[in-house]
């Protein structure tokens, strides 16, 4: 089964939700932004389980909610990242991506 395209819409909804969690985690509200970085992580999931998987060896490894807050904002990022790379050039001209993410996810090609 094929599954359906990325849409525009998708990433302007992950977007919105990582740079809310990024607002909440510098505002120190780690829980907060821990539960929105998973949203953001959650439109449109490459991998369903991924979140439990994460949120399993964060849990197991004893990690401070500031640490576990950052793995989060990661996992929403390079997800963001992934759902963009999907867009056609058409898409992604519809989609006003953040110039700072933008910057960050060129550094990382």
């Amino acid at each position: 089964m094929q599954e359906s395209p990325v849409t525009v819409e998708e990433v302007r909804e992950a977007q919105q939700y990582l740079k809310t969690g990024m607002t909440q985690s510098e505002g120190k509200n780690f829980n907060d932004a821990s539960e929105t970085f998973k949203k953001s992580a959650s439109v449109h999931p490459f991998d369903k389980k991924h979140i439990d998987e994460l949120e399993q060896k964060l849990k197991a490894g004893g990690f401070k909610k500031q640490q576990e807050c950052m793995a989060y904002m990661g996992c929403a990022a390079v997800h963001l990242k992934q759902l963009i790379a999907e867009l056609s050039d058409e898409q992604k001209a519809e989609v006003p991506i953040d110039d700072q993410l933008l910057e960050v996810f060129n550094d990382w090609d």
